[in-house]
């Protein structure tokens, strides 16, 4: 199922997404609005309203997005940095931030930060949590998932790497674009992500290539902290980051789940 988050005529609903979403096709796309909300028990209305009459809103509004920093190797390396220790074993993961009020949804603009002048896109598999949770084990990762979305870490590159800190290069507003909706029904461990900025290919890899999975994020993570329904995840970008201007439209599209687009604007 996928399930959206909206907007219309002022009141906010979640719907599962009804229709074909191959390309050319959103015009047919309906939601079928949902009674309650998809971190517990709920049932489809029936009541059904066409994508192209509402705004998509981020699908969730998470307490906090977890973020995995360095989970494909070949990132890494173009980075000039290493996941590996000298015997060849992966280091531990490297997690950080990014505040709730960095998310935007599709549509949303991106507002280039005043205090930057070299701004990057990088696509990432995001992962939904349905539950509250801590301490998972390994068997159990797949209980605590809602499903899975796209993301963009959007990252202040300079700022990055003059404050050696990533709190205001990754977590400024707009820093986090989401969406364009949740898909429940999917198969995490071997699809394409691609990033496009005003449709040339930046970035092409797949999520078989990450360094740590899935499970081995999600019980590292939860070791330490309690992740709430609605909490974010992102597994990390592959290869390929560069610069975003003022003007650009970055895409990010991850096979199965669909595409995240945005504007890059000046930030007023």
């Amino acid at each position: 199922m996928r399930i959206a988050r909206f907007s219309i005529d002022g009141n906010v609903a979640f719907g599962a997404v009804e229709g074909s979403t191959a390309p050319g096709a959103e015009g047919e796309l309906v939601l079928d609005i949902i009674k309650g909300i998809p971190f517990a028990d709920f049932e489809l209305s029936g009541t059904k309203v066409p994508l192209n009459k509402v705004r998509l809103l981020p699908p969730v509004l998470p307490n906090k997005v977890v973020a995995i920093g360095r989970n494909y190797a070949e990132h890494a390396a173009e980075l000039g940095n290493s996941v590996f220790d000298d015997q060849g074993r992966p280091e531990a993961p490297i997690t950080f931030f990014k505040p709730s009020t960095s998310v935007v949804g599709p549509g949303d603009p991106i507002a280039y930060p005043s205090f930057s002048h070299d701004l990057h896109h990088e696509a990432e598999l995001a992962v939904v949590i349905g539950r509250m949770c801590r301490e998972v084990p390994k068997e159990r990762v797949k209980d605590v998932i809602l499903g899975y979305t796209c993301a963009n870490d959007v990252t202040a590159r300079d700022v990055q790497q003059r404050e050696k800190q990533w709190a205001r290069a990754k977590g400024f507003d707009s820093s986090c674009p989401l969406g364009p909706w949740i898909e429940t029904d999917l198969d995490p461990s071997d699809l394409t992500i691609q990033c496009t900025v005003n449709g040339e290919q930046r970035q092409l890899g797949r999520t078989s290539d990450m360094v740590r999975s899935i499970e081995d994020l999600i019980v590292h993570i939860t070791e330490a902290m309690t992740l709430l329904p609605g909490d974010v995840i992102l597994t990390g970008t592959p290869a390929g980051v560069g610069p975003l201007n003022v003007g650009d439209e970055v895409a990010v599209t991850i096979e199965g789940i669909g595409t995240l687009t945005n504007k890059v604007i000046k930030r007023g």
